[in-house]
């Protein structure tokens, strides 16, 4: 389970980078909190963070699950690519929203692939 708690703690770092890089964006461009509006390039760290907690929220429990139902080495993998994706998603949001593609659809396959697999793994290891 090692594997999986890096994993884990890979993509919380990650987070918290888009976090920093959010909060710096807020100062440097003069957007008083609570405002989330009102520079775009502050808009766009503002918004890779806030979908990147969206995902955190079913990307964590699926990991988990897809390790203890499943397989560690295989979550552990999928993890990797949700962090790679997230990575991509960001650099491409911030350059040109347009071309967040890529990056969503790394992070939409690993968390749709990790949460289908620990629930399935999980209904099987009932009977």
């Amino acid at each position: 389970m090692e594997i999986v708690a890096i994993v884990a703690a890979l993509a919380l770092i990650e987070y918290g980078v888009f976090v920093v890089l959010c909060g710096q964006a807020r100062g440097h461009y003069g957007v008083a909190a609570p405002s989330t509006t009102g520079n775009t390039a502050f808009e766009r760290r503002f918004r890779v963070q806030a979908n990147t907690i969206e995902q955190l929220v079913i990307f964590l429990p699926g990991l988990l699950l897809f390790a203890v139902y499943v397989s560690e080495p295989i979550a552990a993998g999928l993890g990797m690519v949700f962090v790679v994706g997230r990575a991509l998603y960001a650099r491409a949001y911030l350059v040109d929203p347009a071309k967040r593609g890529p990056g969503f659809l790394l992070t939409v396959v690993s968390n749709t692939t990790l949460l289908a697999g620990g629930l399935v793994g999980a209904i099987v290891a009932l009977f």
